[in-house]
């Protein structure tokens, strides 16, 4: 059904309109700018759209930049301790050696007489009786180690050979409750009798007198006699004095200066001597035999 009355224009004048318009404002936004604060306005309120439009993609990417980076820092960390565990180690193994050298440069230089014979040994074992202070050592017969034989740490005696094997021996310490060692005080050489207590840190002294001259912090060293520990080696240090008139004797205790608790190495003392004197007595007196056969013959 057509409509009586035509409205509007038609379809093609719409277009040449339009065109016109375009071309009109295309001209003036070129050679005047017209339109720039208008442009801006409108750039203005796109915005958020096309943040909004690249806001997916922006978040894609930040979660797979973190995510791989997340993963990186987890390796790198978990290498770096891995390196630090090793470093770690090798700190303390290092730290071990040091302590070691330190021990055995103390040991080899500790005061031991040069005529006596010295033998160097390592603990193998502690006994685990807590009322028996002993050690088992590395020498034995095949080394010349005997009964008896007195035994010192870099720092002073700690015991003597009890028990002999072919290739370990038994040391018992100057704490156990059975073993006695003769002293004097360094100071004054009065003479006494140390003698262990069971515990690691303390040597009694009994039979003293009241009157008698020790004074805590006095060193007590080895006296020589019995023949069983060369004499003026350090034994133990004062700690307490005590003078009780209402008993017999006085009650002393000392500490043995040795570290009995951190024992690792240790030095044999020997009766025997070293060869190096007989050898030059040797050489002179072939000497003087020389000389005197040459006398003879002029």
């Amino acid at each position: 059904m057509n409509p009586i009355f035509n409205q509007g224009t038609s379809p093609a004048q719409r277009l040449t309109l339009v065109l016109l318009c375009s071309a009109a404002l295309i001209f003036f936004d070129h050679k005047m700018a017209s339109f720039e604060t208008a442009r801006g306005y409108l750039q203005s309120l796109v915005s958020p759209l096309q943040y909004m439009a690249n806001a997916p993609k922006q978040m894609m990417t930040w979660a797979s930049e973190n995510i791989v980076i997340r993963q990186q820092l987890m390796k790198e960390n978990q290498h770096f301790r891995e390196n630090e565990l090793f470093f770690h180690e090798q700190a303390m193994q290092l730290d071990i050696v040091r302590q070691e050298n330190e021990r055995l440069r103390s040991l080899l230089s500790s005061p031991v007489r040069g005529e006596i014979k010295k033998m160097f040994a390592e603990i193998l074992s502690v006994d685990s009786d807590p009322y028996s202070h002993q050690v088992v050592i590395n020498r034995g017969t095949n080394d010349g180690v005997y009964e008896g034989q007195p035994v010192l740490d870099e720092k002073g005696i700690v015991g003597q050979i009890l028990h002999v094997g072919a290739s370990s021996s038994r040391v018992i310490l100057i704490s156990d409750i059975s073993h006695a060692i003769p002293v004097r005080i360094q100071r004054n050489g009065l003479r006494l009798i140390a003698s262990g207590s069971g515990q690691i840190d303390r040597l009694i002294h009994n039979f003293v007198a009241h009157s008698a001259d020790v004074k805590e912090g006095d060193l007590l060293v080895t006296s020589g006699l019995g023949g069983k520990y060369p004499e003026g080696y350090p034994v133990s240090r004062v700690v307490l004095v005590r003078t009780d008139e209402s008993r017999e004797f006085a009650t002393i205790y000392s500490q043995p200066v040795a570290q009995i608790d951190r024992l690792r190495y240790m030095l044999l003392l020997s009766k025997e001597t070293t060869k190096e004197p007989s050898a030059e007595a040797s050489k002179t007196n072939s000497g003087s035999l020389k000389n005197s056969s040459k006398a003879g013959k002029s």
